[in-house]
């Protein structure tokens, strides 16, 4: 080999190694995205109701109450089953539908459609022998009026109505379907002060040759003599308050199911806006990282992430998604930004479970991951095999920060993980591999706070 070809063939494999390395230590999109389904059931045998919400990305009221009904509802007597995120791409994006309107596609759709598999899945949950009333939440235009009143309130809007395609379906126990739907809209409107507000009910008679509601999901059901409703709450108002109209509708079903169940807020406006986008975190590896994300920060920086692995987490609603953004990775709640995490990459220690540390003078034992309220100062007490590294705190010739009592005075306010400047960070290793990290919180109080996680992104799919 000539001196020149070897040049180039050590330039050619050093190329190579060094995009190996990028590669490797570069985090793959962590969530591929698709719908979720969560069971609440009472254990008794009873009616199921299922609940369907984003199949429109740009309609988060409807989305938002489903999820809600994830995390804060409680069933006494029979079932609900929630697909909050239907069309999770375009909800993370902000879209009505990245690949097309995903709700005209359930009367025909090519294999070739890149939403083919995720419309096949939902239909053969439609169509599960457990399941007797689907519902489909949507947030709609303007006003459903059934006489022409203006521009905004007409027999060609939306909002606030409740969505029949057809008056009964034969051979059902929920078969009437405008009997239900009146009796929900009487439910809605019974807990409403303001008559502008009210629901009605809207017949599409889709058979009758309304060839898009022929697409639709709600109609593919009527087909198979499933009962199904589309509930739309007006763009016209916030989010809050369309996910409060929702939660009003779910709930009217409910009552007329006989499904017993109890909810973790009082049903007002206020309350359902302060539920919305709060108490939301995301556990990374095994534990080894849980970050409280519904005040964070808009960027972390420097998060010990795993080398040479994909990314692993699992989260506390099933809104939120952490996806791939050049180099750093985004954190999502619905289509909104919570945080960015900017990595540094490490490998990891699993040895170490708990940790020993003096909270405002008491020792406890710390479960990695967990967040520990302080009043006044903490103090790790570490092995002298780990290394600790409270970020934000820096002493003049510590390297290791273990056995060193800390106020948060001591801590640059910056280095924070929210925005109220509380919480912080505290990070072991063992050697130059990561063990994991505890939070502290200055805000107030002395109980840790163990994270109540939902499953896994990739193992929420109960297909």
């Amino acid at each position: 080999m000539s001196l020149g070809i070897l040049r180039w063939y050590k330039i050619l494999m050093y190329k190579i190694l060094i995009l190996s390395f990028i590669i490797i230590n570069q985090p793959l999109q962590a969530d591929d995205l698709q719908f979720s389904l969560h069971k609440i059931t009472s254990n008794k045998e009873g009616p199921t109701l299922l609940v369907i919400g984003g199949i429109q990305g740009d309609e988060p009221g409807g989305f938002t109450a489903a999820s809600l009904l994830v995390t804060d509802y409680t069933v006494v007597n029979g079932n609900i089953w929630v697909v909050p995120n239907l069309n999770f791409q375009s909800i993370i994006k902000r879209s009505r539908g990245i690949h097309g309107d995903m709700n005209r596609k359930f009367k025909y759709l090519s294999t070739t459609d890149p939403e083919f598999d995720e419309v096949q899945k939902i239909k053969q949950i439609i169509l599960d022998k457990n399941v007797d009333l689907v519902l489909n939440l949507h947030d709609g235009s303007g006003f459903y009026k059934k006489t022409y009143i203006n521009k905004m309130h007409n027999p060609n809007r939306w909002g606030q109505s409740i969505i029949i395609d057809q008056e009964k379906i034969s051979d059902h126990d929920f078969g009437d379907l405008q009997k239900i739907a009146l009796n929900v809209k009487k439910h809605i409107n019974n807990n409403l002060k303001v008559k502008s507000k009210y629901f009605y009910v809207k017949n599409t008679e889709t058979k009758k040759g309304d060839v898009e509601m022929e697409k639709t999901l709600t109609y593919f059901s009527i087909l198979n003599n499933q009962p199904a409703f589309g509930v739309e709450a007006s763009k016209n108002f916030l989010t809050h308050e369309r996910t409060f109209y929702h939660l009003l509708a779910v709930e009217g079903f409910m009552k007329q199911m006989g499904i017993e169940f109890k909810r973790g807020f009082e049903l007002t406006r206020s309350e359902v806006a302060k539920k919305i986008g709060n108490n939301l975190k995301i556990s990374l590896y095994g534990d080894r990282i849980k970050l409280h994300i519904d005040k964070a920060r808009k960027r972390l920086n420097y998060v010990p992430l795993k080398k040479y692995a994909n990314i692993e987490y699992k989260k506390n609603n099933p809104l939120i998604a952490v996806v791939k953004n050049n180099k750093s990775l985004k954190v999502r709640y619905g289509n909104r930004h919570v945080t960015s995490l900017s990595p540094q990459y490490f490998e990891y220690d699993n040895s170490l479970d708990d940790i020993e540390m003096v909270i405002d003078g008491e020792n406890k034992t710390i479960s990695i991951g967990d967040k520990i309220n302080v009043e006044k100062s903490f103090r790790v007490l570490a092995r002298d095999d780990y290394r600790v590294n409270v970020i934000g705190f820096s002493k003049q010739g510590v390297k290791n920060e273990n056995n060193i009592l800390i106020r948060k005075k001591n801590i640059k306010s910056r280095f924070s993980i929210d925005k109220n400047e509380e919480i912080f960070r505290v990070e072991i290793y063992k050697g130059s591999r990561f063990s994991g990290m505890v939070l502290v919180d200055f805000a107030s109080g002395f109980k840790t706070q163990p994270i109540s996680l939902l499953k896994s992104s990739s193992s929420e799919l109960q297909m």
